[in-house]
């Protein structure tokens, strides 16, 4: 079955480029356009792509809103944010309102595949752009005592990194630890917290204020 998608963005040639784009990838298919929030959103209740992107800024409604929105009426739909913004606290809101992922419209073709793939995972991708800026943070100490009696001091920071967007090795480099030993402290915080997927622990993180 081919991943079907849907592409919301209020420029027509954007809009095109992209459905070409994709339409012209193997196991890929483009199943609606729509240049409005509103609008989108009726083709995802009517459509539940498997994918959708959704850009930020739409001439009804905000990018934010309508994934809102969407996640509400197709639950299984996978939103793509698809932005000019290099921008840490609107990476934050997005994944607050439910999106999968966070890519730049700069990015290039292989890119934004590899971002179709990794949402389809269930897994959260963050431009690379944004993920260098994360890693520059120092991580917040005091937050980090929150959720001590559920987790190990290790697991905790652990997760913090991984909600933030950083990959296993990434977290790695930070902690100084080995990448087998991060997904092995993954593995017991996903367990621990009965959570399935990367997009479960930055929720996760987002309500219990590790991120």
């Amino acid at each position: 079955m081919p991943v079907r998608i849907l592409v919301i963005d209020d420029h027509g040639v954007l809009r095109a480029g992209l459905s070409s784009l994709l339409s012209a990838e193997p196991g890929m298919e483009v199943v609606g356009e729509a240049a409005k929030g509103g609008e989108g959103v009726t083709l995802a209740t009517e459509l539940h792509p498997d994918v959708i992107l959704m850009d930020v800024n739409l001439p009804d409604i905000s990018g934010i809103k309508a994934t809102r929105q969407v996640m509400e009426i197709s639950p299984e739909s996978r939103v793509l944010i698809l932005t000019v913004h290099e921008d840490k606290d609107l990476l934050q809101e997005a994944v607050r309102s439910g999106a999968s992922g966070y890519i730049l419209k700069r990015a290039v073709k292989d890119q934004l595949l590899e971002a179709i793939q990794v949402v389809m995972r269930g897994d959260l991708y963050v431009d690379p752009t944004l993920t260098r800026q994360l890693l520059l943070e120092e991580p917040d100490q005091e937050q980090v005592e929150v959720n001590n009696e559920i987790l190990t001091p290790r697991e905790v920071e652990v997760l913090r990194l991984i909600a933030q967007g950083h990959t296993n090795k990434q977290a790695a480099e930070i902690l100084n630890i080995s990448t087998r030993t991060v997904e092995f402290h993954r593995g017991n915080i996903l367990s621990k917290l009965s959570l399935r997927s990367r997009i479960d622990l930055v929720r996760f993180a987002e309500s219990h204020g590790l991120i």
